[in-house]
């Protein structure tokens, strides 16, 4: 029978303890990760990529589902990127800022990757995802790290992109439905909207987070399947 006792439960100042506990038992050392890191940071990129333990999450989810393709919409410095490439898949990526395109294939290729592994595509989501559905294009998972504003039209067109069985994991979805400090829940989210459709059975993880000089933060994804 499992504990239920105030005692069991981590208090929220154990974040930063739990998260370097957990990085240093079940991550393991990777020069290409932590090169990709750095050049981020030293081109002034924000260090707005996911977390090393998200990063390993999304490399397993996409196995577990045996993902060979990828499309990631919102590439920051292609952190994520070779999370996935690194997995096995072929990745195709969306990125707005033409800086950000530029530092993500360098260290996609300073990691050993070339344009058979990986594709970043230039140019705003809503104007390309369109192009890939006319061309028949299908992926296995599809991640989204883009603007929140538009996380409902972005999962949209993912679950028309994405096969059978495949997975959608949008991040950043409860600081999303977060307004000055209160979740106003009469409002249409991608929540609700998720909820209502009946193309994907999906589910809400929350998460807690600690960035660089940052306080701990509840966050978290949106994972949803495709029907088959």
């Amino acid at each position: 029978m499992a504990q239920n006792t105030s005692s069991s439960r981590p208090a929220a100042d154990h974040t930063a303890s739990i998260i370097s506990l957990a990085q240093r038992s079940l991550l393991t050392p990777n020069d290409a990760l932590q090169n990709a890191l750095a050049s981020s940071n030293k081109h002034g990129l924000r260090p707005v990529q996911v977390t090393p333990l998200q990063g390993q999450l999304l490399a397993i989810q996409a196995q577990l589902i045996g993902a060979k393709s990828v499309l990631e919409i919102g590439v920051l410095g292609g952190y994520s990127t070779i999370w996935f490439a690194q997995a096995g898949a072929h990745v195709t990526g969306i990125e707005i800022d033409p800086k950000h395109r530029d530092v993500a294939l360098a260290n996609i290729n300073a990691a050993g990757f070339d344009d058979s592994k990986v594709e970043i595509i230039l140019g705003a989501a809503l104007e390309v995802l369109p192009k890939l559905a006319a061309e028949g294009r299908v992926f296995d998972f599809v991640f989204i790290d883009a603007s929140w504003d538009e996380q409902w039209e972005y999962f949209d067109w993912a679950v028309k992109l994405t096969r059978p069985k495949g997975a959608i994991y949008v991040d950043n979805v409860v600081r999303a439905l977060v307004y000055n400090g209160t979740v106003d829940e009469t409002k249409e989210s991608i929540v609700t909207k998720v909820g209502k459709d009946e193309r994907v059975r999906a589910t809400l993880v929350p998460t807690a987070f600690k960035q660089q000089g940052a306080e701990d933060e509840v966050d978290g994804y949106l994972l949803a399947i495709v029907k088959g």
